[in-house]
């Protein structure tokens, strides 16, 4: 199959597999959203979301974050990983929005970099979920996925994958090819345990070729939905 077919292809199929795969991060604006991202890093989404329920009740507002002392925040997201860099820098985030961009959370993904904890990834985030702006954020589940079916090389960076999607995706896809793939990488190409032997891409994926050494009989068309469906 020539790239760009097997490139829509896989488009195609993980856009059935997951037509409504979504940013898992409760978040209710930019500002919270920001927060969650950076807690996110090492960190399951499950796992920010508990503690940002009671987090976003305390904390509305950047002036609310350096109203307390460090160590008050630290303990408010301590079943954070890292939580004590975390916490640094969510404070010094809040100072620079109130010094610079007058409490808001800047637009531009250039300006989003420059803040205290936040890298591409996390203003990919940003920027295509609460301001509506296509990118393509690269986390575990999106680099692993790439690789095992071959949009990007096994030795690629994480700035290369980002390129190499960005590329051969249609730029209006991207945000949602981003979500799809964290939900196909998540529930069902996972990093333990994949599910290889009910796989509608097993035929672009040289580690499930393999782990199924080829010859393996193999159910198709069974795959398990987020909901708990089958398909």
């Amino acid at each position: 199959m020539a790239t760009s077919a097997r490139v829509r292809h896989i488009l195609d199929t993980i856009g059935q597999m997951y037509p409504d795969a979504h940013c898992e991060l409760t978040h209710a604006n930019p500002f919270e959203l920001t927060i969650a991202v950076l807690l996110s890093a090492q960190c399951t989404d499950e796992t920010v979301n508990k503690v940002t329920a009671t987090l976003f009740q305390k904390y509305k507002t950047p002036e609310d974050y350096l109203a307390v002392p460090l160590e008050e925040l630290e303990s408010d997201i301590r079943r954070i990983g890292l939580f004590r860099n975390k916490a640094k820098n969510i404070q010094k985030l809040c100072r620079m929005l109130i010094d610079k961009y007058e409490g808001e959370v800047p637009r531009e993904h250039a300006q989003l970099t420059e803040l205290p904890g936040v890298g591409r990834k996390t203003a990919n985030v940003v920027v295509s979920n609460a301001f509506g702006v296509p990118a393509m954020a690269v986390d575990t589940h999106v680099e692993r996925v790439s690789k095992r079916l071959r949009l990007a090389n096994e030795d690629d960076s994480v700035l290369e994958v980002e390129k190499k999607l960005m590329r051969k995706i249609p730029r209006e896809e991207w945000t949602d090819t981003h979500h799809r793939l964290i939900f196909f990488g998540r529930y069902h190409c996972k990093a333990q345990s994949p599910k290889c032997d009910i796989c509608p891409l097993l035929d672009s994926c040289r580690e499930g070729k393999i782990r199924m050494k080829a010859t393996k009989p193999r159910k198709t068309g069974n795959y398990k939905n987020v909901d708990g469906s089958r398909s």
